[in-house]
């Protein structure tokens, strides 16, 4: 069983944002999910470092585009360290082989005639890199989705046939109904769709930074074609063969909203002039946003994930942007939520009930792992847990599928609080504790994708030197020896004032 899934490329214009860690956290909580659930898993991210922006802030810069790109994508490598992103591929549309892939496609639909010279007359927004239909204000042609002000050009360039895809994709999507995800998306799709595609201008004569066509006038390609292109040269298309024949194509794609038609609609008719299958799933997720405003680069309004994580640690930003908001919704950002999520879930419900537990032990048994049995309905109550879990993972449901290890959790705690071992004899008592330990060592496995830090911590003050990163979710319960010394206990989250 095989699993790829991807992230958009970030453009290297600007320091990651909130939107980035978002899009990337939950790409790597999938990819973590099934490697644990036993697949073989490619999950690929990377940055897109062509077009005219990225000349344009290079010149503020006074560095080459190449120069801006090179610092950017560093940036990008370090953040991801720091959040534990566990990709397989990390590309750049600058190197080499991606380069010589592009012009191969470039070629193929050249041959293929989806592709034809003739001159674009219309407006550019060199912001979002996009052909616009402006909106117009006191006389000015502004982008309509940054309010800038855009260009108008004519220029000659080469169009790729959009339109000749339009009824395939149109059946792709009524064919496929997980193609679009999630479901209340699929209108704004078809809406687009169904007031006529136009053929699409791929290059940019005018543009100083960018791929060259293989053309006789070797015009720079349009930097969206090239991005898209990234998902085929980063699983080896047209050079590692094996490895491509392998993993496509993609099982998830994830998107922000503001890429859907470039994604849903693009991306397709690409693949299809190539006779290559179609995604399975391309989700789109929704915005994080202050007050009304997206927080975004252009809004000014950006929330550095450096700083957060600065002030309540990896795992606490991992955990809260996963289970604050259901995924593919818009949810609101503030370090109140923030905080009331760090204080109830993360301090309270799972480090308190991890630190009164190894407290009883270490006071009650020596800090050694109790003698206890586990009766056949709490097994069935970690079976359910699983399979409830496992559903919501699969659904892209991180919101519901934390919720679930959210009812063990209070299970525990309620357990602890009811059977009161503290109050008990040595036998009665011993039993108590290894029932919530072996819960505590379930729940920790079920956390590994969503906060990988917490439950090595976890498993490792339980004693258990295995990584449950690296584990299948084998949810045998009695799998603590007792006698064995359990770790050194700290305080996993500290509360926050």
């Amino acid at each position: 069983m095989k699993f790829y899934i991807t992230t958009p490329l970030y453009y290297v214009n600007a320091e990651p944002h909130i939107g980035h860690t978002y899009t990337t956290i939950a790409a790597d909580c999938l990819a973590r999910f099934y490697r644990m659930d036993g697949y073989k898993v490619f999950f690929l991210t990377g940055t897109d470092e062509h077009g005219q922006k990225i000349a344009t802030s290079a010149e503020e810069k006074s560095i080459s585009p190449k120069e801006l790109s090179d610092k950017m994508a560093q940036v990008y490598l370090d953040l991801w360290k720091t959040l534990e992103i566990s990709y397989d591929r990390f590309i750049r549309t600058t190197e080499p082989i991606h380069e010589e892939v592009v012009k191969k496609v470039f070629s193929t639909l050249l041959k293929n005639q989806d592709l034809y010279l003739g001159e674009y007359k219309g407006f550019y927004c060199i912001h979002c890199e996009s052909y616009v239909i402006p909106e117009t204000k006191q006389q000015v042609p502004l982008c309509p989705d940054c309010f800038r002000p855009v260009k108008q050009i004519v220029e000659p360039s080469y169009f790729f046939k959009l339109s000749k895809y339009e009824k395939l994709i149109k059946e792709h999507i009524e064919n496929n109904p997980d193609f679009i995800k999630p479901d209340f998306r699929k209108s704004e799709v078809s809406n687009f769709i169904n007031k006529g595609l136009l053929d699409l201008s791929i290059t940019r004569a005018t543009s100083s930074w960018g791929i060259q066509s293989p053309t006789p006038e070797k015009f720079p390609i349009y930097v969206w074609f090239d991005a898209l292109l990234n998902y085929l040269t980063g699983i080896g298309y047209l050079y590692n063969n094996e490895l491509f024949e392998e993993y496509w194509p993609p099982d998830v794609q994830l998107i922000g909203k503001d890429i859907m038609r470039f994604h849903h609609i693009i991306w397709p008719a690409i693949l299809l002039s190539l006779n290559l299958p179609i995604p399975k799933t391309i989700f789109a997720h929704g915005w994080w946003i202050i007050g009304k405003d997206k927080i975004s680069k252009s809004k000014g309004n950006v929330i550095s994930p450096q700083n957060i994580i600065k002030d309540y640690g990896v795992p606490a930003f991992r955990y809260f942007l996963l289970r604050e908001i259901p995924f593919g919704l818009d949810g609101e950002y503030s370090e109140e939520n923030l905080k009331k999520r760090y204080n109830s879930d993360l301090a309270n419900d799972l480090g308190n009930l991890l630190n009164r537990t190894l407290n009883l032990v270490e006071k009650t048994c020596n800090g050694k792992i109790p003698k206890g049995m586990v009766d056949e309905n709490f097994q069935k109550i970690i079976e359910e847990t699983f399979t409830q879990y496992k559903e919501e993972m699969k659904q892209l449901s991180f919101y519901h599928g934390i919720e679930k290890i959210w009812q063990l959790i209070n299970h525990l705690n309620k357990f602890l609080d009811e059977k009161s071992p503290w109050r008990l004899e040595k036998k009665d008592s011993e039993n108590i504790l290894y029932y919530v330990l072996e819960g505590i060592r379930i729940s920790a496995l079920f956390l590994a994708p969503i906060i990988p830090e917490t439950s090595r911590k976890i498993w490792k003050m339980l004693g258990i030197e295995k990584d449950p990163t690296k584990e299948n979710f084998n949810i045998r319960l009695e799998r603590l020896k007792p006698g064995q010394n359990i770790g050194k206990r700290e305080i996993l989250f500290k509360r926050r004032n």
